[in-house]
């Protein structure tokens, strides 16, 4: 049976017996709105005393102001909501959400956010008062919450401009309070606001954070010039690179919970003149794997392209820039074809996302396992299906075109602008134009575009200049005003823009003899391939992104 307050209060001697009638006398006065612990609080009793007793009558450790987090695990909840019920998220761990309350009876708050979210409460107490206290810091801008931080990290002794530190000085400065937590806010609010990198780029005065949110760069923070050394060493130490190598190049990466999500992030450091340049590449384990419709397949391109990546054998590549989404198009096309009865192993570098059903490999190359070693492993392996992170060189490409040969399906990506250009890139490589004519089924070139927001999206007339350089037929295009849910840039989200070759007879006599990308590209037009920007305006004319987005990212059709 749960001792009353009362009587841990008097055990404990943080009150006596007159003092307990007094507040009792006080509670049925009230009709007993009040509880008797709020009451004694009142009278005389300090709030570390009510929350020793609270601590005892319930169960609960207390936790210390010091290990509140620096910014909400989730993200959700009402501030009102935790306010009104002195509740304060600290961390979600495998299912597990941590929370600080500040009056423990209040059992139903508690239980709306279990059933809410299905997390499992794991409880703490701490003082009413400084749960409202943080709150507050937590509800204020960001930009005040960061410069908070930054200021203290600049007060601390710790950081310095020079070069020559050693290395004992540099993880002392990767492990100050100050540090760890600026490092902490500047990952979590990437995460919250969608970004795919962030950018460390320390300058002469200054050292500058950038995000890339939707494949656009945003400046978000400006750091003294003096903590450069101490942020880096921090990323360096969780990326478990060497700390103390600046000179060269370094690649590594970090795992934990950013944000309230499970995020892998790859960091890469290159050195330059002012210091080490940091990028941080984040990959959300949470989020779901996206199919060819929400990648922006339409009926017509999903119906043209299960054409080929259901065949037997031959090979079909992506291609496009870097950060054009062509990994996760991979994804998407095995996903779509998967099957109990067919064995599919991949090659990567990394691996991105885990599939299930799925045998994935990652190269390694300090120990010799490259695309190209590991690719003349896997066909030994009796895969029905293969994907292959890239096409490198003339010897992954040798060893790709001869599985597909041997009947085989393969998967994989090529850097170049368009469709019809990764024939040639193939020949360039060294491949002759006969293996290239009998293994290539399909390529699909893509880009990335922006999506208008839809929350603040508005419609406009065409203007002439727009139908001159678009088409006629386009009457009305869409913008986003910007709003709180795009965070005012007017944009939310990416959908890709495709170009699909099919590979046929009459293209194949243009690979065989020699053809220039022109010629193939204009013979693909006249059979119906449908060209990067031509799928872009269809997608302006369907509102889902704009005639500034398709021009950045596509070439004038001469």
């Amino acid at each position: 049976m749960t001792k009353k307050i009362g009587q841990i209060l008097l055990g404990l001697g943080y009150a006596k017996e007159a003092d307990i009638e007094k507040a009792l006398e006080i509670q049925r006065s009230e009709g007993g709105r009040r509880r008797l612990g709020e009451i004694l609080h009142e009278m005389f009793l300090k709030e570390e005393e009510l929350l020793h007793a609270l601590s005892l009558q319930f169960n609960i450790p207390i936790i210390s102001e010091s290990k509140f987090p620096e910014v909400m695990p989730i993200e959700k909840i009402s501030f009102s909501f935790l306010k009104e019920n002195l509740l304060l998220p600290l961390s979600v761990s495998d299912n597990t959400l941590d929370v600080a309350v500040g009056d423990p009876v209040k059992n139903e708050a508690i239980e709306s956010i279990r059933t809410s979210f299905g997390f499992d409460i794991n409880l703490f107490i701490a003082k009413g008062s400084s749960i409202l206290r943080h709150l507050e810091v937590l509800h204020s801008s960001r930009d005040a919450v960061m410069q908070r931080l930054i200021e203290d990290v600049t007060e601390e002794e710790t950081v310095t401009t020079g070069a020559t530190e050693d290395i004992g000085h540099l993880k002392d400065l990767a492990q100050e309070k100050g540090v760890i937590q600026l490092v902490n806010v500047v990952i979590a609010n990437a995460v919250k606001d969608r970004a795919s990198d962030i950018h460390v780029e320390p300058g002469e005065y200054n050292v500058r954070v950038r995000y890339r949110v939707d494949g656009i760069l945003y400046e978000k923070e400006i750091m003294p010039v003096t903590m450069q050394s101490a942020v880096s060493s921090r990323i360096k130490l969780l990326s478990q690179m060497n700390i103390a190598e600046r000179r060269l190049p370094q690649d590594g990466r970090i795992k934990g919970n950013f944000g309230g999500r499970d995020i892998d992030i790859r960091v890469s450091t290159i050195p330059t003149i002012y210091g080490e340049s940091i990028v941080m590449r984040l990959l959300d384990r949470e989020t779901s794997f996206i199919t060819l419709s929400e990648l922006g397949f339409d009926d017509i391109l999903i119906e043209k392209y299960e054409s080929i990546i259901h065949r037997p054998y031959g090979m079909i590549l992506i291609t496009g820039p870097t950060g054009s989404g062509k990994t996760t198009t991979l994804y998407a096309s095995l996903d779509r074809i998967n099957s109990p009865e067919k064995k599919i192993i991949t090659i990567e570098e990394p691996v991105e996302y885990l599939m299930r059903g799925i045998n994935q490999i990652q190269v390694k190359p300090k120990i010799g396992l490259t695309f190209a070693s590991g690719l003349r492993h896997i066909v030994r392996q009796d895969p029905d299906i293969i994907m292959v992170g890239e096409v490198r060189d003339l010897e992954t490409a040798g060893i790709a075109i001869h599985a597909a040969l041997t009947g085989h399906l393969i998967f994989s990506t090529l850097h170049t602008n368009d469709a019809p250009g990764a024939i040639t890139r193939l020949m360039d490589m060294g491949v002759e134009n006969y293996l290239v004519s009998s293994t290539l089924i399909g390529v699909m070139a893509q880009r990335l575009v922006r999506r208008v927001c839809p929350n603040c999206k508005e419609k406009h007339a065409a203007t002439n200049d727009i139908r001159t350089e678009l088409g006629e037929d386009i009457r009305e295009i869409w913008k986003g005003k910007g709003c709180d849910y795009c965070l005012g840039t007017g944009y939310r989200g990416r959908i890709a823009i495709f170009e699909l070759l099919i590979v046929d007879d009459v293209i194949r006599e243009l690979v065989m003899r020699r053809a220039t990308v022109r010629e193939i590209k204009d013979k693909a037009i006249s059979l119906g391939m449908r060209t990067l920007r031509q799928d872009g305006i269809e997608k302006i004319k369907k509102g889902i992104t704009t005639v500034d987005e398709v021009l950045r990212v596509t070439q004038l059709e001469l």
